[in-house]
């Protein structure tokens, strides 16, 4: 940027090297030798491998020091074929083994600095192997000796180290910063690399390491359909000011100085504080062309005017710094001329030369459908081919019209937990998506609703204001990286944003108090099986439709990263139960009721047995705190689980106690996983009484060690109003006690050989209620069959509903651009009025328009009343001048 008010060297790092000859030393080489190193070059870069790929794309221009700042850390004599090309274009090399060894340098810079299983490493070697081919011919040629041919010894080639761990996080949110950034420079820098004189554009990421990555994951696209699912970036889709901002970056790229070096190098950055503190004492605005960049990269410029006001700064930083005979002030100088020429050109073409490939019309203030303004930055759900019930989450990065008119969106996608592959331990918050590498383009009809992500530090605190309270919010922490199926949390939210909206912030409605934050287990665990171990590989999610996250994610049982929060811990056991207290005699029940049961046949739903009638509340258990329940439920992917019951495990309805007889022991049923035991003597019932009042003892059991004995049986009844709430011929039905309050049961009988059924009288439903279940049975089938029958004409009338409400809304639509006509010429007809009244004086008075079309019909008049008196005037003259002569008219000439 500056060169200091000597002429001392511009402070920006420079990678390039004294031109050769300097010293003076006459060149050795001849004619025949410079030709063949033409030769020579032009056949290494036509070069193609068996799949026709370029090996030496990467080769072609020096590394970019900003994108690989360690690669001249390790490479003390960078090289490329550019610097080749221009050398032997000015004739710099004073004898042929300084061209063998330049060329020689470069695959050898890229044997030390990338690994043995990297494309550029690859594609040196290749590149070694022709040249070496090349410089054989020349010695079949005797045009040079096999002693120059010979490609000299540089060094060592270091041994491969093992992979570092990398730091991906911090890696995956630079990640889309750099690609934009290349994206620009890409468009805007161009090197004379072709023989033609033509300058091509770069595409793509100049570091070795980057076009080795990408190069790869082409090669992987080949070979593995899944490659397709991999991550990208947005397409580019350039409004007309910005690709007139690109063309005149482009043109300040170009120019060189009598040295042959870039104008534009000495305007890269802005020199550092710390090696140049007097220019920031000077310079109070500095500007450089990574500024530039970075500003049209966040959409900062909304003019190519405003774009040359920072131009123009960094030009005139560099005069007013300077000396006026320093080459940076020459440089500015010409560079500004430049910019100025290319801006006032790019400004004259018409807004239709700046369309994108593929007919791509940018629409940077958003798309109209359905009645709402879809713009960059939103939160959408977007359809998924996969399941309709689960759409995808994403936020709109693009908004453009194709060359058919159809409106699309470009969108960043978020996972779901179920759509990621993770460790099957792991727990996620309630509501939680992860970012990923996935942007895809969609039409607009494929956007469904709105939603809205917001970050974790926020999600706890409050909700965005005025967001409807019905569209769905959901919370992201963490980057879902699809290679390696990694989450790493994410360090800055607003690195996952889109340019436009980074600097944006909304209102939030806050909270009383911040809320806590649940994890829940992943959705997914239960797909793990038995057979997976730790060192398996990462299964892979199950894909479908190509345009839509994975039907399912995975789960496996690798070890954790050390970058994983581990799992919840979890709940503590509780504290031991008291010691039983003695156990409370009941009465004996009453006979068995018509229904048949006995007096232990027990159920927690009596009326299921019963026939429809009308509703009643179930009452809800509430176990002792010192019983031990085994829990029942089986998951084909789960382990039965024992647990102790701490606490009742919802509100308790009624707690009604019922006498007990003397001499009752408590009934423990069989389940089909328990032991054998004996039955009970007598016919009775358990009740449970209050914790503080007395508990059951316990039931012994000869079980394995380990066993959990099942809970004792208990019995329950309704409070007395929902008792009666209950029809009488209902509770007839049911076991009741002594105040004819039904009884409630936590367990099935203990053998249904003693249920004894009234006289004449089967066990089994009520003739009433299987009757009432026959009926309603057929009024569902034929329900169902009437539903299957006016399938078709629902469709129908579907359908005409939809044509009459497109043809009512086209009616609509031509209503009102009737109406909007009719308005405007009334507003024209207004506006008309108004500039006449103007023009001829509305200040004089109101009646000057009625006065002023007065004295136009007066003059009217009066210019009709002077015509037809000329007229008439006329025709008189005209008439005298005639003279009867001898029965003839004789006209009479007018004199002059």
């Amino acid at each position: 940027m500056a060169s200091g008010r000597a002429g001392s060297a511009t402070p920006v790092p420079t990678t390039e090297k004294a031109d050769p000859g300097t010293d003076g030393t006459p060149s050795a080489v001849t004619e025949v030798e410079w030709t063949a190193m033409s030769t020579v070059l032009a056949n290494v870069y036509s070069c193609r491998t068996e799949d026709g790929i370029d090996p030496t794309k990467l080769f072609q221009r020096k590394v970019n020091k900003r994108a690989v700042p360690d690669y001249y850390d390790i490479i003390k004599e960078p090289m490329a074929l550019s610097e080749i090309k221009r050398k032997v274009a000015s004739k710099d090399y004073r004898a042929f083994a300084e061209f063998v060894r330049d060329f020689s340098l470069i695959p050898h810079n890229a044997q030390v600095y990338n690994r043995q299983d990297s494309q550029a490493y690859v594609d040196a070697l290749f590149v070694k192997k022709v040249l070496e081919e090349e410089l054989k011919k020349l010695v079949d040629e005797k045009i040079i000796t096999e002693e120059v041919a010979k490609l000299p010894y540089l060094g060592e080639i270091p041994e491969q180290d093992p992979l570092l761990p990398e730091d991906e996080e911090e890696e995956e949110e630079d990640d889309e910063d750099e690609d934009a950034e290349e994206e620009i420079e890409d468009e805007v820098d161009d090197e004379d690399d072709d023989d033609d004189g033509k300058r091509r554009k770069r595409r793509g990421p100049r570091s070795t390491a980057a076009i080795a990555k990408r190069e790869a994951r082409k090669d992987d696209a080949k070979e593995d359909p899944e490659s397709r699912k991999k991550r990208g970036r947005p397409p580019r889709v350039d409004t007309p000011m910005e690709a007139r901002i690109k063309a005149i970056m482009k043109s300040i790229r170009k120019p060189r100085n009598q040295a042959n070096k870039l104008m534009v190098g000495a305007f890269e950055r802005v020199p550092d504080k710390a090696a140049m503190p007097e220019y920031h004492a000077e310079i109070k605005s500095p500007m450089a062309m990574d500024v530039l960049k970075r500003k049209l990269k966040r959409k900062k410029y909304n003019s190519v005017d405003h774009f040359m006001v920072d131009v123009e700064l960094m030009f005139e930083n560099a005069k007013q710094y300077n000396e006026e005979d320093s080459q940076i002030y020459k440089d500015a100088v010409h560079l500004q001329k430049e910019a100025r020429k290319t801006a006032a050109a790019e400004k004259e073409k018409d807004d239709s030369e700046f369309v994108m490939e593929e007919g791509r019309i940018p629409m940077p203030n958003g798309i109209l459908h359905n009645g709402e303004l879809w713009k960059v930055g939103d939160w959408v759900h977007v359809q998924n081919a996969n399941d309709l019930t689960k759409p995808i989450v994403a936020q709109i990065y693009r908004t453009w019209q194709d060359a058919e008119g159809s409106k699309w969106v470009n969108a960043c996608w978020y996972y779901r937990p179920e759509q990621t592959v993770h460790r099957f331990d792991r727990h996620f918050l309630e509501n939680e998506v992860v970012k990923t590498g996935q942007y895809r383009d969609h039409p607009i009809d494929e956007v469904v609703d709105r939603c809205f992500v917001m970050f974790v530090t926020r999600y706890n605190k409050g909700r965005p204001r005025d967001f409807p309270r019905d569209k769905d919010i959901y919370v992201c922490e963490a980057r879902y990286n699809e290679e390696n199926h990694k989450l790493n949390k994410i360090k800055t939210w607003a690195s996952c944003l889109p340019d436009e909206v980074r600097d944006k912030d909304y209102v939030m409605d806050l909270f009383d108090a911040p809320r806590k934050l649940k994890k829940v287990p992943s959705p997914i665990a239960y797909m793990l099986k038995d057979e997976q171990r730790e060192d398996d590989d990462l299964p892979k999610p199950e894909w479908g439709a190509e345009n839509a996250p994975p039907k399912i994610g995975a789960v496996h049982r690798r070890p954790r990263d050390p970058k994983d929060s581990p799992p919840p811990e979890p709940t503590p056991s509780p504290p031991p139960a008291p010691p039983p207290a003695p156990v409370m005699p009941t009465p004996t029940i009453p006979t068995p009721q018509p229904n048949g049961y006995s007096s232990n046949m027990q159920s927690s739903y009596p009326l299921a047995q019963a026939p429809s009638a009308s509703p009643m509340p179930v009452p809800t258990p509430q176990p002792h705190h010192a019983q031990v329940a085994y829990t029942p439920t089986h998951h084909p992917h789960h382990q039965p689980q024992y647990h102790t019951h701490s606490q009742s495990p919802a509100p308790h309805v009624s707690h009604q106690p019922v006498a007990q007889a003397p001499g009752y022991q408590p009934i423990t049923p069989h389940l089909p996983f328990a032991t054998p035991q004996a039955q009970a003597p007598v016919t009775q019932f358990a009740t449970p009484r209050m914790a503080q009042q007395y508990q059951q003892p316990p039931v012994v059991h000869q079980a394995p060690v380990g066993y959990k004995a099942p809970q004792p049986v208990e019995v329950y009844t309704l409070p007395d109003h929902a008792n009666a709430s209950i029809p009488a011929d209902i509770r007839e039905q049911f076991h009741r006690d002594d105040q004819g309050r039904v009884l409630f049961f936590t367990a099935p009988p203990v053998n249904t050989s003693r249920i004894v059924p009234k006289e004449g009288q089967a066990l089994g439903h009520s003739a009433s209620f299987l009757a009432a279940k026959q009926r309603r049975d057929g009024l569902i089938a034929a329900k169902r069959k009437a539903d299957e029958a006016n399938a078709a004409s629902r469709e129908e009338s579907a359908k005409k509903a939809r044509v009459e409400s497109e043809r009512k809304l086209l009616k609509d639509i031509e209503e009102l651009r009737i109406k909007a006509v009719h308005a405007m010429e009334d507003q024209l007809a207004l506006a008309t009025k108004r500039d006449y009244q103007m023009l001829v004086g509305q200040v004089e008075g109101p009646n000057v328009l009625s006065k002023s079309l007065d004295r136009l019909v007066e003059l009217q008049e009066e210019t009709a009343r002077k015509k037809k008196e000329r007229e008439e005037r006329l025709r008189k003259q005209a008439s005298g001048k005639q003279i009867p002569v001898s029965g003839m008219t004789v006209r009479l000439e007018e004199s002059i």
